[in-house]
Parts: C-alpha cells; sequence; structure tokens
C-alpha cells in the first residue's frame, strides 16, 4: 500500500484510540451525516449539530478541508487499504474498480459535497478571495491507480504508465457516477460495467500501444 495512504489512515487510527476519541467520533460522524444529506458543513456548523463548543470542534479539525478531508478518509473506507496480489494490471484495475465504486456509490452524496467544496475554492482561488483558508486538497486515485497498475513498471516506460493512470483517473471517482447516472440516466451496476469496459480497454491500447512500437 502507498505509503501517504498508510499514514492517512494509521493517524486516524491513532486519534480514535485517544482518550477524547468519543468527542471526535461524535463530530466525524455529525459531519458525515450532513454532508450524505448534500450540505458542506464548515467545523462551526457540525460543531453546532454535534452539540460540541467550537473551541472544542476546531481542537480536532482546524479547518472546514481538515474537516472535509476526514469525512471523506471515512467515507472511502476500505478503498484507501486496497492492495491485489493479481499480477496483471488489467486484472487488478479491474479489481480496484469493483472494490472502489459500490462504496463510492454508497457515500455519493458526501464525496459529491467534496467535489463542490473543491470547486467553491477553486472559484475563490480564480477571483483572488481564497485568503488563507487552507485548500481542500484530492488525490488518493492517483496512488491507488498507480499501486494498480505498479506490475507495468519496467515493462512501459514510465511515462506510458503515468498517462494510462491518468486516464484511468477519467473513469474512477465520483466524477464517473456524475456522468453516467446524471447525465446518461444509467443505474448503479450500469454505471460499473461502464467503468470496467473503459477500464479494460484503456490497458490494453496502452499494451497494444507500446507492443505496436516496438
Amino acid at each position: 500500500m502507498d505509503v501517504s495512504r498508510q499514514q492517512s489512515t494509521s493517524a486516524v487510527d491513532e486519534a480514535e484510540r485517544g482518550p477524547k476519541a468519543r468527542t471526535r467520533r461524535l463530530m466525524l460522524e455529525t459531519a458525515t451525516r450532513l454532508m450524505q444529506g448534500g450540505a458542506t458543513p464548515s467545523v462551526s456548523e457540525a460543531a453546532e449539530a454535534a452539540g460540541v463548543s467550537r473551541a472544542t470542534a476546531y481542537r480536532y479539525f482546524p479547518s472546514q478541508a481538515a474537516l472535509v478531508q476526514a469525512v471523506v478518509d471515512e467515507g472511502l473506507g476500505p478503498i484507501l487499504t486496497w492492495s491485489s496480489e493479481k499480477t496483471d494490471p488489467a486484472e487488478r484495475v479491474a479489481d480496484l474498480i469493483a472494490t472502489s465504486l459500490p462504496r463510492i456509490e454508497e457515500f455519493e452524496a458526501t464525496f459529491k459535497a467534496a467535489l463542490k467544496l473543491s470547486l467553491e475554492q477553486w472559484a475563490k482561488r480564480q477571483a483572488g478571495t481564497l485568503g488563507a483558508e487552507p485548500q481542500f486538497t484530492r488525490g488518493h486515485r492517483v496512488d491507488l491507480l498507480r499501486d494498480a497498475l505498479a506490475p507495468l513498471r519496467g515493462s512501459l516506460p514510465p511515462k506510458q504508465v503515468d498517462r494510462l493512470a491518468q486516464a484511468l483517473s477519467l473513469v474512477f471517482g465520483v466524477e464517473v457516477l456524475i456522468v453516467l447516472k446524471d447525465i446518461w440516466g444509467l443505474d448503479g451496476e450500469q454505471t460499473r460495467a461502464v467503468a470496467q469496459w473503459a477500464a479494460a480497454t484503456l490497458v490494453r491500447g496502452a499494451a497494444g500501444e507500446h507492443g505496436r512500437e516496438h
């Protein structure tokens, strides 16, 4: 598993074993409930809903970005610890998608709320009004897809492996639900089938392209 994912999950585990774990858990569960309802709560809003003082809440989550990131990591759950013993890249990618998309669909509202925050911060940066507000960053899929494609390193040039991972990013994540469910009207099973087909096509295409070059 990638080191950054290990650090992300271990930090949460350590916090939840501490003496004030109950308050942090309450804040996290409350923020999750709000985000599953479509909101993107500030730390103050989550604290009020949880019945926790703002001062206490900010000790656990110093910014909205930190709070939302914690909720996102909670929603991702087993996706963050995904690993595979398979050595075939196409099978590894298929396994990752099969593991991830049902979970992403289960927490669809949470991930869309997080995406909303990311877009709002982008708009503020464009307008020069973000100020010192900590930035909410996304990128777990980068490590996950690089892990899934690890067997290709050595057989394909690094730039081609990275390009394949970038292409696979388009069919892996909450965005694929927005396109296939919201725009195309597909259900969850159909969405997963299209994502799996697209991923397999991309992996085969990358391997075939490299073969033709040699």
